[in-house]
């Protein structure tokens, strides 16, 4: 399997309940008492959902989260990738979910970004795994404008990148103005 496709399979596990968002029921809080009763049909938890503990209650709406943020393209791909793995013979399956989930959890959290963030999202972490709350938006929009050539340089750029200097390099790339952009990677990853 090309490196490309194992990328894309990778990506739909985590995100296969999302593949097909209106099964996922995110229940609402209850209503307050100056809202009329909802008949109780319309306010039970779905069965599924409410039998999952907590922790595994965040994880689905972290992944329904993530899948609405995705741009429309990259739904589409990760719908093709959840088919294809949804085609493979169950041991096949059952191999790659336990090799996702050995995989490091900033690893796993990096496919929440979609394909083409997640495959490089190891290559990239240096300078945005640790972004600040109030970059974050800033940080996810600039990086999905890049065209996979710049996507290639700024992870030479994040890998070349001391520690004590990440901070300050990322900084600068998020205040680069877009036209700006491509001569500024090519500057900072020597090409």
């Amino acid at each position: 399997m090309n490196k490309t496709v194992f990328a894309g399979v990778l990506l739909a596990l985590p995100l296969s309940l999302a593949a097909a968002p209106q099964s996922m029921n995110v229940p609402l809080p209850p209503p307050s008492p100056a809202t009329p009763m909802a008949t109780p049909a319309s306010t039970a938890l779905p069965s599924a959902f409410a039998q999952l503990d907590a922790q595994q209650q965040r994880q689905r709406r972290a992944d329904y989260a993530a899948w609405r943020a995705l741009p429309e393209g990259e739904r589409e791909r990760i719908r093709q990738a959840a088919a294809r793995f949804n085609a493979m013979p169950a041991d096949q399956q059952q191999r790659l979910r336990l090799q996702f989930r050995e995989q490091d959890q900033a690893f796993r959290d990096g496919w929440r970004l979609g394909p083409q963030l997640g495959l490089e999202f190891p290559k990239l972490h240096g300078l945005f795994g640790f972004v600040p709350a109030e970059q974050r938006e800033a940080a996810l929009a600039v990086l999905r404008q890049l065209s996979p050539a710049q996507l290639a340089q700024l992870t030479l750029v994040a890998q070349r990148t001391p520690p004590q200097e990440r901070d300050a390099v990322r900084a600068a790339f998020l205040g680069v103005p877009a036209a700006e952009r491509d001569a500024w990677l090519k500057r900072q990853a020597g090409q």
